[in-house]
């Protein structure tokens, strides 16, 4: 892959990875609820299932969403339903501190991974990567590299954020002050489904 291309792939990987979003945003919350260790099977689950998806888009999935155009409409419906429920949880979250509430648990791996399938984010990315970065007859040298670059993208920012949560705990040491930090991620998770549905 030319210098130049890579560069831009790069950038192109790191401004998607590192904006606001529905994973972002939950693994926020998630650090400042759970902390980073026991959010450690979130944040795996975000790389390794948004790098699954990102290959199964290089090897031909654009083509049937292309193909299928229902398939776009069902996930939009299954994406927003799933965000829907992801933010209910997020707002009814209680802090680790909080003794009263035993129930409370992070995403697991499977979770995480599974939701990057419904994720309007991670499959317009994966869709834009594929088609802008990968040159016709260089899938053999040009996929890989992708993958590396966002697995290696999407890892840092997954930690990263987790980590910006874990920081804020602090702040939010006082329940009432954490009730309402949830409900605020809730709300920018609501308001993400927005642009997915106009």
């Amino acid at each position: 892959m030319p210098l130049d291309l890579f560069i831009a792939m790069t950038v192109f990987a790191f401004v998607m990875a590192f904006t606001p979003g529905p994973n972002n945003i939950m693994l926020t919350a998630s650090g400042v609820n759970f902390g980073f260790a026991r959010s450690a099977q979130h944040m795996l689950g975000v790389t390794v299932g948004f790098v699954v998806l990102l290959a199964a888009c290089a090897a031909g999935l654009g083509l049937v969403f292309a193909a299928v155009p229902m398939l776009h409409v069902a996930l939009k419906i299954a994406g927003g339903v799933y965000m829907l429920w992801l933010a209910w949880k997020v707002a009814n979250a209680s802090p680790v501190h909080d003794a009263g509430d035993t129930q409370a648990r992070p995403l697991t791996f499977f979770q995480a991974a599974a939701f990057q399938w419904v994720n309007p984010k991670a499959v317009v990315t994966s869709l834009s990567a594929v088609a802008i970065y990968i040159r016709p007859g260089q899938a053999a040298t040009d996929v890989p590299l992708m993958l590396a670059v966002f697995g290696l993208s999407t890892l840092l920012s997954v930690s990263g954020w987790t980590a910006f949560g874990v920081a804020l705990r602090g702040l939010l040491a006082n329940p009432r002050h954490a009730r309402i930090f949830n409900a605020a991620m809730a709300l920018l998770l609501v308001v993400s489904i927005v642009p997915m549905v106009v």
